[in-house]
């Protein structure tokens, strides 16, 4: 497969590729250098509005032009004009232990999102945390689904499964789900990671219904059939890839974010694009993405 270099951004934790298909433009994230990024594939141009905490997820508002971002310290309203943050919901969790980490829209525009137990200091056990929903008339709300950390979160192209992964498990699981009441149903596990260094973390969905699943540590992307049956991997050149979004005027590019973070020296000299924005043509079509918050 050809894999290119779309920018060297160096990112410490990049993640959430977001395909804005009004645009034709790419959102990102660097969870740790907190950013939200905005690239113009066309211009090659790229913007940013830095966060106060870290970013764990963000979807898209249209009215005024910005987004909600789930930061450490709870979920923000974000101007574009000027780069404001207006707080709407404090976080559901104790962010000294916590930070939200992945989040995603249904095709009615609820945003869910995750979280990771996170501490800012060390030696506390690991726990778990709720998977959350978020939209401006009801607020946020609490899923029954809670995890150390969530990742992987997408639909099958008729919205009525929904992927969702616990990573520290390595489990993929496909939650039956009601597209018009945005409600969670029964769960089943979809796939487990047991071959691999590598642990599950952000997804996308083809026009197949394929599920490409970026496996971090492992340095590929791997696609499972709707079924759950890995049928192929792409090599990278990072070992961290952290999620994929199709993208491009017919979504048949692939981008992959990445991360640094935890390298060592030594790793990073071995490899220098790790951070990167990666594209890939991987053969086949996305299923189109819902990206904008319900008003």
């Amino acid at each position: 497969m050809e894999v290119e270099v779309v920018l060297d951004a160096g990112a410490i934790i990049g993640e959430s590729p977001t395909w804005a298909a009004a645009e034709q433009a790419l959102y990102w994230i660097d969870v740790k250098r907190p950013a939200l990024y905005r690239y113009d594939p066309h211009a090659g141009a790229q913007r940013s509005w830095p966060m106060s905490s870290d970013i764990g997820a963000f979807a898209l508002l249209q009215n005024p032009p910005g987004a909600i971002v789930a930061l450490r310290h709870g979920i923000h309203r974000l101007l574009f004009s000027d780069g404001s943050l207006t707080l709407l919901a404090p976080p559901p969790f104790d962010p000294q232990l916590f930070r939200f980490n992945e989040g995603a829209c249904d095709a009615a525009g609820r945003f869910w999102v995750g979280v990771m137990f996170d501490p800012l200091e060390p030696h506390h056990a690991p726990r778990a945390a709720s998977l959350h929903s978020f939209t401006l008339r009801a607020g946020l709300q609490q899923q029954a689904d809670a995890a150390e950390l969530h990742n992987g979160m997408a639909w099958s192209r008729d919205g009525r499964r929904f992927y969702l992964t616990h990573t520290r498990s390595r489990e993929v699981f496909a939650f039956e789900f009601e597209p018009d009441r945005g409600r969670l149903g029964a769960r089943r596990l979809f796939t487990r990671v047991t071959d691999e260094r590598g642990i599950p973390d952000g997804a996308a969905v083809d026009s197949e219904d394929g599920y490409w699943c970026a496996l971090h540590g492992a340095g590929r992307l791997r696609r499972y059939t709707a079924g759950g049956q890995a049928d192929r991997d792409i090599a990278l050149p990072v070992s961290q890839p952290t999620m994929c979004a199709f993208g491009g005027p017919l979504l048949d590019d692939l981008y992959v974010t990445s991360a640094a973070d935890r390298l060592d020296p030594a790793q990073r000299r071995r490899e220098p694009l790790a951070g990167a924005l990666l594209r890939v043509r991987a053969g086949v079509r996305g299923a189109a993405r819902a990206y904008l918050l319900q008003q």
